[in-house]
């Protein structure tokens, strides 16, 4: 259960990274058996501007690339299960090409990127994964043919550069990166954008039973991260019940204002009229105030103060 979550929240997280440049085809099918790649992407934007804004992934992403991120460490059934997807991929394309009668020099197949955490030795060394010297270090290449690398997050340098690769870590390395993100400006968009994920990440694992050490420490790492969000959404709440109670505040004073304006107009009448007010006087005030100030006003001009009593008092 924990898996599919994690799954579900690196296809999401890779989305939304890669979909501001270029095509996102999340569990993208093949053909063959039923199986799907986890993101397919195709760039529409320059490598210098999505390098510029994501770094190490962002020349991961530089061409068509097909990522395939793990949770756990990768094992070598998961691997060659990735490869047989990639090379379907390349086989599907080749098809497409013939069918259009325009088979190019130089056909532009996916690059395959499988990320996990950490990779054992053994598992490098079956697949023949060697590091490249112009490469990042925790960067294994499979043979040229194969057009796939295995990036072992874990072993990552801890730059800016390989920030959005290694908040798909575990333990410490994830969590650090999560410290690194939260210290992003309040008002960076990719910031805003993964921590709406993570928050999404947390509600669901806590709905699980039964979490992996790795996972508690997760949810206690986002606890503060959600507890800001709750306060940010508490506060803007505030601030709008705020602008509507001035708002409302505003008219209730205005509205109170014409009511005691009237008040006192009447009050003035009736003491021009006949001296001092005494308690019956007072006593038909506020029926009379339920007039419009247009009928009201003759009528105090005009009546005497028995027949304004006689009128009013049981009104």
């Amino acid at each position: 259960m924990t898996r599919f979550i994690h799954d579900l929240f690196a296809k999401d997280y890779l989305e939304e990274l890669l979909s501001p440049y270029g095509q996102v085809k999340p569990d993208q099918k093949v053909a063959g058996e039923k199986r799907e790649i986890d993101v397919l992407f195709i760039p529409n934007t320059t490598s210098e501007i999505i390098t510029q804004n994501l770094g190490l992934l962002g020349i991961l992403a530089q061409n068509d690339a097909i990522f395939e991120p793990f949770r756990n460490p990768v094992t070598i059934n998961e691997i060659c299960t990735c490869l047989l997807k990639a090379l379907e991929v390349r086989e599907s394309i080749q098809r497409q090409i013939k069918r259009k009668n325009a088979l190019p020099k130089t056909l532009n197949f996916p690059y395959l990127w499988i990320l996990t955490p950490t990779a054992s030795e053994t598992v490098l060394e079956s697949f023949r994964a060697i590091l490249d010297d112009n490469q990042q270090f925790g960067i294994y290449f499979l043979p040229d043919a194969l057009k796939t690398a295995i990036v072992v997050i874990h072993q990552l340098p801890k730059t800016s550069d390989t920030l959005w690769l290694r908040i798909l870590g575990r333990g410490n390395v994830q969590k650090q990166a999560i410290d690194e993100l939260e210290s992003l400006p309040s008002n960076n968009q990719q910031r805003i954008r993964i921590l709406e994920l993570f928050y999404q990440l947390q509600e669901n694992l806590k709905i699980n039973q039964s979490l992996e050490e790795d996972d508690r420490e997760l949810i206690m790492r986002l606890k503060p991260l959600y507890q800001e969000k709750l306060a940010d959404v508490e506060q803007k709440a505030i601030e709008r019940g705020l602008e509507t109670g001035l708002q409302q505040g505003l008219q209730q004073g205005l509205q109170q204002g014409l009511q005691q304006g009237e008040r006192l107009v009447v009050e003035n009448l009736l003491k021009v009229r006949f001296g001092e007010l005494d308690a019956e006087l007072f006593g038909v005030i506020e029926v009379i105030l339920a007039l419009p100030p247009e009928e009201f006003t003759p009528l105090l001009m005009n009546l005497s103060r028995e027949e304004l009593i006689t009128r009013f008092r049981g009104a």
